[in-house]
């Protein structure tokens, strides 16, 4: 009843936002730019595998001088909707974890992204990305030392005893509150999830499920609203969308001391975007889900 619940919200908000597009395109007529569709089909893979795609298209889009920096996050957002929305149906239905824990995590990351906007807004931003850098690092670390036989092993499960699942569930909300200043949940979901003794892949219907409700929710009000390059939106639309099926099969059949190690590499990653966001002190977007690193958003 919870993931029918769940994809039907996900299915009737990628619904609206599908009309939004289809609408704002019948009133500004374009053809899908194939360098969308060629960044897309890239970013949109590694996206699906837990790395993110938010930090590399933005520098692409710097590097190019292909979008005002002022719409950046705007033409991310929707240009990504769809294949956030793919992620969230193929994870949600095909990787098993305890529904309950599920539903409410991915609840309570919403309603953190949600009621968190005007509590973001004044936060510091460079101190809260240090730590969760330093953080996401020291866990990477761990991770990387269980891993090795010299700390406890993961597990293998698929759902949690009552405190550790009070614990996911009350640091979604956390996470999802951090979007709205470009931290993310990705990273810090997957190594949390990881180190209490989960199948790393249990992370990714909980992260993912998020992001795509809040990516086609927000992306639909972005297309009708903003001034934004629709071929381009177009483009990344239609090549993100096969990325994010393969990249999900790839996600499904890795063996799982392979995914382990996954994890170490995206938590590092990430970690480390989040440090370097913090020395460079550059107000990244304020959008809820600024997926830098490892973040998602649709904002």
């Amino acid at each position: 009843m919870i993931l029918i619940l769940l994809l039907t919200a996900l299915g009737v908000a990628s619904a609206v936002f599908a009309v939004a597009l289809g609408l704002a395109l019948r009133r500004r007529p374009a053809a899908p730019s194939l360098e969308g569709v060629a960044l897309s089909a890239v970013t949109s893979f590694f996206d699906a595998l837990g790395i993110g795609c938010f930090a590399p298209t933005t520098a692409y889009f710097k590097f190019r001088r292909r979008v005002p920096d002022e719409l950046i996050p705007a033409t991310m957002i929707s240009g990504y909707a769809l294949a956030a929305a793919t992620e969230g149906f193929v994870f949600i239905t095909s990787v098993q974890v305890d529904p309950l824990l599920l539903g409410l995590s991915i609840g309570a990351s919403v309603a953190g992204a949600v009621l968190g906007v005007s509590v973001g807004a004044r936060l510091p931003i460079t101190p809260i990305r240090a730590t969760m850098g330093l953080g996401l690092l020291i866990a990477a670390a761990s991770f990387t030392l269980s891993n090795l036989g010299l700390m406890p092993h993961g597990g293998v499960a698929t759902s949690l005893p009552p405190l550790a699942f009070a614990l996911v569930v009350a640091a979604s909300f956390v996470f999802g509150s951090l979007m709205n200043l470009g931290v993310g949940n990705f990273a810090p979901t997957l190594i949390l999830v990881s180190l209490l003794g989960m199948d790393p892949r249990a992370a990714f219907p909980i992260m993912m499920g998020s992001a795509a409700l809040l990516m086609v929710t927000s992306g639909a009000r972005i297309v009708s609203a903003r001034p934004l390059d629709l071929r381009l939106v177009l483009g990344m639309a239609l090549g993100g969308i096969p990325a994010v099926l393969i990249a999900a099969l790839v996600v499904k059949s890795l063996p799982l001391e392979w995914l382990r190690w996954g994890v170490v590499v995206v938590v590092t990653y990430a970690g480390a975007v989040m440090l370097r966001a913090a020395v460079a002190r550059s107000p990244a977007a304020a959008d809820p889900l600024s997926e830098e690193a490892g973040v998602k958003l649709p904002g």
